[in-house]
This record gives structure tokens, C-alpha cells and sequence, in this order.
């Protein structure tokens, strides 16, 4: 099978492209288990992370991608809960223990076992993948594939940022950052809580139109100062300083709810400049989000289906992987992107 491999972590640049096609052999399914035949896999800026270092593999060589679509192929032994020719997704939980304290409370995600697909095992940069039945989604009729795979990592951890954020309805929220999570969190946000205002702050402003197009009702620069105070703002971005500028922005009581699994830097002036009276006095609060649960996977897969909510795609093959990633490093986003694996 073809498969976008990584060696070794490395940065990623013009002159650097870390990522190798080469042809390995079909992955055979263990014990409850199946055989996935992929067609398409989203693009994740967590990908970038594993390629630079800042979440890296655990061993090499490895296939990435965490937001995998395709058809059940195989069987391993003992697995019954889908057939062939099923249409599943894989995402960036491969499996937890099942049985810790996290696992029995429904926090799979916080598992010391937490096994990352693309990261920890083989992904869906590639023809075919194994996985875990009871960690595959059904996939609904209302996506096509490419729709499908970013629902599976940026649409769940925007869910769950939704949840983490405890916005009510009527209350404000903040976006910082506008790629393939945040479009798909501002139309979560227009949907289950209607009254809600969303204010987008973006670096570019090819982004902050295309905020505009999704009903922000405002959006501006990452250092710009929002005309109202936010009662909830979600930071997408893989840097740190827009967590500075999100907490100048916070209502009294508010949340900042930080949607990245690394940062990129520390910015030493802007770190210096966190000020307790201008940042965090007042009951502000800040929260991490730590991957997803399969619960957050499964049940914001219904949500979309049940809101039309479908995300903005760019789709490019596979042999691209290294041009797409070096594209999301360098902010040329509008939306998802996606490798096309099959026709």
C-alpha cells in the first residue's frame, strides 16, 4: 500500500519536506479489530507537532493522520460491531484502558494509556489502517468523505470547547483563530445557541471575511481590542500570544478555553506582560481541552448530521501531504484541509 511516511522529527520548510512516499504492507487486524481501506484523511496542525517535535511519535517510522474516513475491508477475531463495506472514521483517540478512573467517569481522553492515531500508532495517511471497532464511527449519509474527516477532529475538539466553555445562550464568545476548528465552532455556536454573538479574531484578513460570511458579528486582528466584553472566547491557535490577548478581552467570571494539544512558542515579552489586576483578576478562568472522548466524536457527528452543519474543504492527494502541511504552517487556510487517498 502507498503511505506518507515519517522518519524523524525535523522542522518543516521550502527546502524540508519530512514526510516520504513508500509502499509498506497492508496492515492485517488483530483481535477486535478491523481493516479500514481509506479514501480520504483530514490534514491536523497537530500533525505539524508531531513533525517538529512538540508532541512527538513514540517510535519511527510512522504514518500520520488522525481524521481517517474509508470502508471495513476485514475482520480480526471477534469483532462484530460493523460489516463489510461499512463506512467508518478513525480519529485522534485509537484507545484508552477502559477501565482507570478517568475511563470509568467518561474521561477516556485523560487516560494515562491514551493511544493517539497517527502518533502513538499507524494513521490515515495511507491506502489502508487498522483499528478498534469500538473506536471507529459510523459515518452518516448526510457527509461525503471529505466532509466527513474533519468532523472527526477539528468539528469533535470544537464540540467539546463548546462544552468546556459553559457559554449559555445570549452570552458572548470569543474565537482566536479562524481555521478548520473555529469555522466549524461558529456554526455549532449559531446553532445551539441562537441569541449568541461570536466576535472572531484572526491574524489575516482573508479569515476575518470569511467570519464575516459565517455570521461573525465582528471580527478583528489578534491584538485588536473587541468592542464588548466576552463572557466565553475558545483560542485555536498554536501560539501564545493570543492567549494574552484573549484574557484583555474577558468579561469578569469569563473563560478562556485553550483548544491546542502544544503551543509553538513561548513568547518571553508577552508572557512578561500577564498582569494579574488586567488578566486574570475577577474570577477569570483559564481551561485546557486535552483530545477527545469517543463520546465527543459520536455525539457531535449526530449534532452536525441533525444541524446541517458541514465544513469548508480544500482536498489535495496524498503525495501533497508534505505541500498541504507546510501551507497550514504558513496560515493558507480557508477551512479543512483534506488528502484524497482513493478516487
Amino acid at each position: 500500500m502507498k503511505a506518507m511516511v515519517l522518519t524523524k522529527t525535523s522542522l518543516l520548510a521550502e527546502n524540508s519536506m519530512p514526510l516520504k512516499l513508500m509502499n509498506l504492507p497492508v496492515p492485517e487486524p488483530k483481535e477486535s479489530e478491523i481493516l479500514i481501506k481509506i479514501s480520504v484523511c483530514g490534514v491536523c496542525h497537530t500533525e505539524l507537532d508531531e513533525i517538529e517535535g512538540r508532541t512527538p511519535p513514540k517510535t519511527f517510522p510512522i504514518i500520520l493522520g488522525h481524521q481517517a474516513i474509508g470502508t471495513v475491508v476485514k475482520k480480526g477475531l471477534g469483532a462484530s460491531k460493523y460489516n463489510i463495506d461499512d463506512r467508518v472514521g478513525v480519529a485522534w483517540i485509537f484507545s484508552a484502558c477502559g477501565h482507570c478512573k478517568f475511563c470509568s467517569q467518561g474521561y477516556e481522553n485523560l487516560c494515562d494509556q491514551f493511544l493517539a492515531t497517527g502518533r502513538d500508532v499507524h494513521g490515515g495517511y495511507a491506502e489502508y489502517m487498522t483499528a478498534p471497532e469500538k473506536y471507529a464511527h459510523h459515518i452518516s449519509d448526510f457527509f461525503t468523505d471529505s466532509e466527513a474527516a474533519p468532523m472527526l477532529c477539528a468539528g469533535a475538539i470544537g464540540y467539546r470547547s463548546i462544552q468546556l466553555s459553559n457559554i449559555k445562550d445570549g452570552d458572548r464568545l470569543g474565537l482566536m483563530g479562524f481555521g478548520a476548528s473555529a469555522h466549524l465552532v461558529l456554526k455549532m455556536a449559531k446553532y445551539l445557541f441562537p441569541k449568541t454573538e461570536v466576535y472572531v479574531f484572526a491574524r489575516k484578513e482573508e479569515e476575518r471575511q470569511f467570519a464575516k460570511e459565517l455570521q461573525a458579528v465582528w471580527s478583528g486582528d489578534i491584538t485588536d481590542v473587541c468592542p464588548k466584553k466576552l463572557d466565553a472566547i475558545i483560542d485555536t491557535t498554536p501560539v501564545w500570544k493570543p492567549v494574552i490577548e484573549a484574557l484583555s478581552n474577558l468579561e469578569k467570571g469569563g473563560r478562556l478555553v485553550i483548544n491546542a494539544i502544544r503551543k509553538e512558542d513561548i513568547d518571553k515579552e508577552y508572557l512578561q506582560r500577564i498582569s494579574y489586576p488586567d488578566h486574570l483578576w475577577l474570577e477569570k478562568e483559564i481551561k485546557s481541552v486535552a483530545n477527545v472522548t469517543s463520546k465527543d466524536i459520536s455525539d457531535f457527528l449526530e449534532l452536525a448530521a441533525e444541524a446541517s452543519i458541514k465544513p469548508h474543504i480544500q482536498e489535495y492527494p496524498l503525495e501533497e501531504a508534505n505541500t498541504v502541511l507546510l501551507e497550514l504552517k504558513t496560515q493558507k487556510i480557508r477551512g479543512a484541509k483534506v488528502l484524497r487517498i482513493r478516487g
